[in-house]
């Protein structure tokens, strides 16, 4: 192996240190130190929205966890009918939102496929004769269930719906909460939102134009699906 002196220059004169990186700096042109703090500024300029998008996507995952979004999937944009004799539940919540389609929806229309939508969140929920129908454009989806002795049961039920309307009968309400305090359906909206709970409800001649629905559980017994000429 060579030694260091093997490759000492033999001029007698020793070789010269290199710039520092601040020397070099100091002695770029004005042009070129001016384009690096465009360059860097520019940078840090386009971290601003970059990280704002972030933390919104953050925010979304947040709330998706929580269970604060009523719907968690691109609805279709077709809303649906669903009707009850009867309707029970305990742990009740309902709150504003919006629901969005899939991008390229052809029912998008000219709301950029967004639908404002009110969510109602039951933690455990009792329906007699349930009927649920979608007009699919001379016909419709027909769906029936619970019209024997069992009755439909739902946990953590949450629907998002643009028209609710029967006989309802509140116990232990509140009325006027901010959405991302509420307690007694298992479920936090977005905050500032207007919104309201109860211990439990009972609504008679329940009727929903919904665009989504979800549950943890949802049995039907009884369940009769078909086409038919006319829905709920």
């Amino acid at each position: 192996m060579a030694s260091s002196s093997d490759h000492t220059p033999h001029s007698g004169t020793a070789p010269e240190p290199p710039e520092s990186d601040s020397t070099a700096a100091s002695c770029a042109s004005p042009a070129l130190q001016g384009r690096e703090r465009h360059g860097r500024v520019r940078l840090r300029r386009a971290a601003v929205p970059a990280m704002a998008a972030v933390a919104a996507v953050a925010g979304m995952v947040i709330l998706t966890a929580q269970g604060a979004l009523g719907v968690q999937f691109a609805i279709s944009g077709m809303p649906f009918t669903v009707t009850a004799t009867e309707l029970r539940g305990t742990g009740f919540e309902q709150f504003g939102g919006l629901d969005n389609m899939a991008e390229g929806s052809p029912n998008a229309g000219d709301t950029g496929g967004q639908v404002l939508i009110v969510t109602s969140v039951i933690k455990n929920a009792t329906l007699s004769d349930l009927c649920q129908s979608v007009d699919l454009g001379g016909t419709n989806l027909l769906i029936t269930a619970g019209s024997g002795a069992e009755k439909v049961t739902a946990t953590d039920l949450a629907t998002d719906s643009t028209q609710l309307s029967g006989d309802a009968d509140f116990r232990g309400i509140e009325i006027g909460n901010d959405a991302s305090t509420l307690t007694k359906g298992g479920v936090q909206g977005p905050i500032g939102v207007f919104s309201q709970q109860a211990d439990s409800v009972r609504i008679t001649g329940l009727r929903q134009t919904n665009y989504a629905t979800t549950a943890a559980v949802f049995r039907l017994p009884g369940l009769n699906l078909r086409f038919s000429d006319s829905g709920c």
